[in-house]
């Protein structure tokens, strides 16, 4: 159902049995809340000062090799938003870039 690379490819699923507008059961199947995880378990590599116009997509892509893997810079500063690590008020912060141990 996910991409191999994708932050939900191992969340479990679960089943919701609702009524329809007709009356007739219907089973919904979702994946089940993604928490981030500890920081704990990451080693930060190096740190990339925010600049004017970064995208975490080319920050990713530019230390990672991969536009799509953005949700792990993400998750190594604990931000739920990639906007939360870029937006104008970040301009000369770091973002941690970070190698996961588990």
């Amino acid at each position: 159902m996910f991409d191999p690379g994708s932050r939900y490819l191992n969340l479990p699923t679960a089943t919701l049995t609702a009524t329809g507008p007709d009356g007739t059961a219907q089973e919904i199947r979702y994946v089940r809340r993604r928490f981030i995880p500890s920081l704990a378990g990451t080693v930060t590599l190096l740190e990339h000062e925010v600049a004017q116009g970064d995208r975490l997509d080319n920050i990713a892509a530019r230390y990672a090799g991969d536009p799509l893997l953005f949700w792990r810079i993400c998750d190594a500063n604990g931000a739920a938003r990639p906007s939360d690590l870029t937006d104008d008020s970040r301009i000369g912060y770091p973002i941690r870039i970070a190698l996961s141990l588990g």
